[in-house]
């Protein structure tokens, strides 16, 4: 096996045991942020700056939801799912989930439910 067959094999577990984190966050209580799942899809030498070039954004962009400081918005999920041959919904539903599991961490006032009327 030559270092080219090494190098893919593991390039392709590294992608296979990200999918199934993405599933299996899904189901968690506390889902990792989109900007982690990002960090392992990214190749270990390639920088920040060449990435925010692939994706045609400024490099503020891609280095606040590595850091976990924004959210991937639709527009930056579609890049992604070009780039990464992924599917937008994914980057987005994986955003919701964060950003609902936050969410629920924080006190809810007593809301009254609406009555319904009938028509």
């Amino acid at each position: 096996m030559c270092d080219a067959d090494v190098k893919w094999l593991t390039r392709s577990w590294s992608i296979t045991r990200t999918i199934i984190k993405v599933i299996v966050m899904t189901m968690m209580h506390n889902p990792a942020h989109p900007g982690e799942v990002l960090r392992e899809w990214i190749p270990d030498d390639m920088t920040v700056g060449q990435a925010a070039q692939a994706l045609q954004i400024n490099r503020v962009t891609p280095s606040n939801i590595l850091n976990g400081k924004s959210g991937v918005t639709a527009s930056f999920a579609l890049r992604l799912a070009a780039w990464r041959g992924t599917s937008p919904e994914m980057w987005v539903g994986m955003q919701a989930q964060w950003d609902l599991w936050q969410a629920q961490q924080q006190p809810m006032p007593k809301i009254k439910p609406l009555p319904r009327h009938a028509a």
